[in-house]
């Protein structure tokens, strides 16, 4: 086993050794932000190029390997596509659990199931690795401005250490309970976005059929009861038909899916998000699958024409 970073204490209240796995609309910037903080970051990305533009925008270093990344880092932050990426990144001779020295931490930030955090939970455990579960919330927006949401999961010392680290990108951090609760929670943040998007769509197409200024309308209902962050970001390129800014379809698809089979198991009933769901599948067969979820408002004029 590899011996435990030198730093990790001093990483806490200060510069850490950190890694982070994945450089995509997320972690590219949420990478940044950890070397603006002042920590030692070293990066692995699947695909190398996008690796070596980082390394070129922001200093630091890069690795061939999730394994190679983790070697002799005090924390491990990851944020990839699914659960077989997460698994992929993590396990086996070249995943990152093999590099991590005994009581070194690795954080989670990708969305995936309850049921892979907890096997990847169980696997760090083993090798004396702290794992804590860290999906985020606002979009890339939020992650180039160091604005991120991050719920969490994991034992409560383990968050302890590696919330002054994941404070480099975050607007706010809480931890929620035991190893899955971040993701669960996050499974709770999906729903309510499903919902609060159709509905906004709704209310749009309708004004727009009704004849009324879709833009002055928001203006004034946003500041009552229906105002929303969705209605406040998203209306106006709704309304252009612009969707282009923020989390795909496919990967809200994604997400819906992880949150209705967790329902299946226990037991809750998601109407609307199962309804919502497929209002996004029609969106993926329109050409949309790149579209930000905003394009429910899309799949409604499609309707009409």
């Amino acid at each position: 086993m590899a011996q435990a970073a030198n730093s990790i204490n001093d990483g806490v209240y200060g510069m850490a050794k950190v890694s982070f796995l994945g450089l995509g609309v997320m972690g590219y910037p949420m990478a940044g932000h950890l070397v603006r903080a002042g920590h030692e970051v070293t990066v692995y990305n699947r695909t190398t190029a996008k690796a070596e533009a980082w390394v070129k925008e922001h200093g630091g270093a890069m690795a061939t390997t999730p394994r190679a990344a983790a070697e002799g880092a005090d924390f491990v932050m990851a944020c990839v596509g699914n659960d077989d990426d997460l698994r992929s990144v993590c396990l086996g001779a070249d995943g990152a659990l093999a590099g991590m020295a005994a009581g070194t931490v690795f954080v989670d930030h990708t969305t995936v199931s309850a049921k892979v955090t907890r096997e990847l939970c169980a696997a760090a455990a083993d090798a004396q690795i702290a794992f804590v579960d860290a999906p985020v919330s606002g979009g890339q927006a939020g992650a180039e401005n160091g604005q991120l949401g991050v719920m969490c999961g994991g034992d409560a010392d383990a968050y302890g250490r590696a919330e002054p680290v994941i404070d480099a990108y975050a607007k706010a951090c809480k931890r929620l309970g035991e190893s899955g609760a971040g993701q669960l929670t996050k499974m709770v943040n999906q729903i309510c976005i499903a919902g609060l998007v159709q509905g906004l769509s709704e209310a749009l197409h309708f004004a727009e059929k009704a004849g009324l200024d879709g833009k002055a309308v928001v203006e004034v209902i946003s500041q009552g009861a229906a105002g929303s962050w969705q209605m406040s970001n998203r209306y106006e390129t709704m309304l252009d038909g612009h969707f282009d800014h923020g989390f795909a379809v496919d990967w809200m698809r994604k997400d819906l899916g992880i949150c209705l089979d967790t329902a299946d198991e226990n037991g809750a009933s998601l109407p609307v998000t199962a309804l919502v769901d497929q209002f996004y599948k029609d969106v993926q067969k329109i050409g949309g699958a790149r579209w930000d979820t905003s394009s429910l408002i899309k799949r409604l004029r499609k309707l009409d024409s």
